[in-house]
């Protein structure tokens, strides 16, 4: 009986122990994400006023959003956006970490030049591709010996700002492949070799099968952050910019609304309406999954 007595006080105390170790992330997650996400939905079905104060609309904010031809237009924009740089962004990923996943000198300088960008100031990697973009004195019109007009362009801003948050992502991208293509075991390729196979039907029938599951992580991550992209476009696009209508994300139309025009109710909308596209996208990734990714070891 004392030896139960002293087995139930020691997992209490074990218990105890971990609810303490635990506390601060699950405080940190109530306090800087549930609550401001239930406080964002009752805000899209209000409408601010001075001083912090709101009041009860009902649905006319998303009515109001659904009407408006600004908010299709950022969808647009932000499935374009999403168009341009995922699918390159994970190929170019792929290749990079094919290759230095590959026995070459200098392998961990090449990493650590690739995974580079990731750990740079956003503002920073912004101005100095703005300088790259100039229409006048840029470095890419120089050696082009052409004016394009790569951000002041409304038909092919979108393509500058997507080149940008490509060369920023590729890194970080690539690290987690290549963390999947390390654990591929090298016994497969010996025994394909073996058997005739070329390096190419290798790729195509052991390293792509056996990477889909970081492929599959690679790519949510992926098309959460296009869809969720505002830094970006606010970094490289100024409000007076003529093409800033062909660049719009939706997370830049909720800045405008909540921010500029004070619309908070509406800029509440547009976020619920982006958490619940992020969502579905999600979903249907999840049940696409069972038929191009690979769990078998």
């Amino acid at each position: 009986m004392n030896n139960n007595a002293k087995a139930s006080k020691h997992a209490r105390s074990e218990s105890m122990w971990a609810y303490i170790m635990v506390a601060p992330t699950v405080i940190g997650l109530l306090v800087l994400n549930i609550y401001p996400f239930l406080d964002t939905i009752k805000l899209s079905f209000s409408k601010t006023r001075p001083f912090g104060l709101y009041e009860l609309r009902g649905i006319q904010n998303y009515i109001q959003m659904f009407q408006s031809a600004e908010f299709w237009r950022a969808n647009l924009n932000t499935l374009w956006f999403c168009v341009l740089t995922v699918p390159i962004g994970m190929l170019l990923s792929l290749v990079v970490a094919v290759m230095l996943n590959t026995k070459i000198k200098g392998r961990t300088f090449f990493r650590a030049v690739f995974f580079l960008p990731m750990v740079v100031a956003p503002a920073a990697v912004a101005m100095v591709w703005k300088w790259i973009f100039n229409t006048e004195y840029g470095i890419l019109n120089t050696l082009l010996m052409h004016n394009i007009n790569w951000i002041t362009d409304p038909n092919i801003v979108m393509i500058t700002c997507s080149i940008v948050a490509i060369w920023s992502a590729i890194g970080y991208d690539a690290v987690l492949l290549l963390s999947g293509l390390q654990n591929i075991s090298q016994s497969y390729y010996e025994a394909a070799s073996l058997d005739g196979a070329t390096k190419i039907q290798q790729f195509f029938n052991i390293t792509l099968p056996m990477v889909s599951p970081t492929l599959f992580v690679v790519l949510i991550m992926r098309l959460m952050s296009s869809i969720k992209v505002y830094d970006l476009i606010y970094m490289m696009i100024e409000e007076a910019n003529p093409a800033l209508t062909s660049a719009q994300s939706l997370m830049y139309l909720f800045y405008r609304e909540s921010f500029v025009t004070g619309n908070k109710g509406l800029g509440s909308s547009v976020v619920i309406w982006t958490v619940a596209v992020i969502g579905l996208v999600t979903v249907v990734q999840f049940v696409g999954q069972k038929k191009w990714v690979n769990y078998e070891v």
